[in-house]
């Protein structure tokens, strides 16, 4: 027979009392010297220890369970949905039992959520100090280029042009950094709707390979599609983000490119989804880095990072990453350094049959 908490404390205290008759019993009447009545012994034990008991299971259940009941109710109300409270606290079971291992779980889940609270706070830390960095560098622009203009600058017309321009650059710069932060902010809280439609990706990749064509030949990097796709490759994306994610990972894979280089874009079947890669032979990243190369302002290797003079937000990869998870898909990155690396992401195909190859496995 299983006995309750309550149940096996109070027998133990009443075989404690009783024990403790018979010890006064017997020496009360060693010491008075009369005789010692079984009878009476026998009769007064088998009293003492049902009303003991009666008595210490009300003073437990009244007194000390019912205080007991209340800590538990309180911490069952703060772990549990409140439509499942009243099922959860109607149960009857060992209260004391319960309520220990409620405390026991409720002190695990607290000290994860500070653990949780601890990373945010150095994650938080660090995402300031990095915004801060960024702005800084274009507003020291902006302060020495109008210092220089109020010395004396603005009496020379070629000065005066060749400041403002640079003004402007810097002024586009954090108005580059500002509309990507708040693009991350609507993406990571879901208010940037995406418009989804049917489209060609070839076409679209041979799109930012004409716009990004200057900028690669500035480098000596050849920028061009893995093959001549002949048929079109449908996709069901938003086609101004996915336009986006593309350019953000053709800009990036050219900026830390190496002179004579190359950036193919690839294209590969993968029965529901067609799987997009973007593959550079720049200087790659360092295995331990590639965890992080999606977070916001995530600075590596000194090789990778990025000079002020190639501009950007140093968003690019943290918006691709929220863009493509936008759309219930993945991104990955795998590099080798020295050799390069290749960001994939994956998009729903459409309904028209395509015909390409499976991926290989690279590096």
């Amino acid at each position: 027979m299983n006995l309750s908490t309550s149940q096996r404390l109070s027998l133990l205290a009443s075989l404690i009392v009783m024990l403790a008759f018979s010890v006064v019993y017997t020496l009360a009447g060693y010491f008075s010297q009369t005789k010692w009545n079984a009878g009476v012994f026998v009769i007064t034990n088998l009293v003492i220890f049902p009303v003991s008991f009666i008595v210490y299971k009300y003073i437990l259940d009244k007194f000390i369970y019912e205080k007991i009941r209340l800590i538990y109710k309180t911490i069952h109300q703060l772990k549990t949905p409140r439509r499942e409270q009243k099922t959860a606290i109607l149960s009857k079971t060992d209260i004391i039992e319960q309520t220990n291992m409620e405390v026991i779980e409720w002190a695990e889940r607290k000290k994860q959520e500070i653990d949780d609270l601890k990373k945010l706070e150095a994650y938080r830390r660090e995402f300031l100090g990095n915004v801060s960095h960024e702005l800084k560098t274009p507003i020291f622009n902006i302060q020495g280029y109008i210092l220089t203009l109020l010395d004396g600058g603005m009496d020379d017309p070629a000065i005066n042009r060749k400041y403002l321009e640079r003004t402007e650059k810097s002024v586009d710069r954090m108005i580059s950094i500002i509309e990507d932060l708040e693009a991350i902010s609507r993406l990571e809280a879901g208010e940037m709707e995406m418009k989804m439609e049917r489209f060609d990706i070839v076409t679209l990749c041979n799109e930012v390979v004409d716009l990004l064509e200057i900028k690669a030949e500035k480098k000596n990097i050849r920028l061009f599609l893995a093959q001549n796709y002949d048929n079109p490759i449908y996709v069901v994306a938003d086609r101004q983000r996915i336009q986006q994610v593309i350019t953000n990972l053709a800009v990036n894979s050219i900026k830390y490119g190496t002179e004579n280089g190359r950036t193919k874009i690839s294209f590969f079947d993968m029965d529901e989804n067609i799987l997009v890669e973007v593959t550079d032979s720049g200087t790659g990243i360092p295995r331990e880095e590639l965890p992080r190369v999606f977070e916001r302002f995530y600075r590596g290797d000194k090789s990778r990072t990025r000079k002020p003079e190639e501009g950007g937000s140093g968003l690019g990869l943290a918006i691709v990453k929220h863009i493509i998870e936008a759309h219930q898909q993945t991104i990955n990155v795998r590099s080798t350094l020295g050799i390069g690396s290749t960001f994939a992401f994956t998009l729903k195909k459409g309904k028209t049959p395509t015909i390409l190859r499976r991926p290989a496995i690279m590096f």
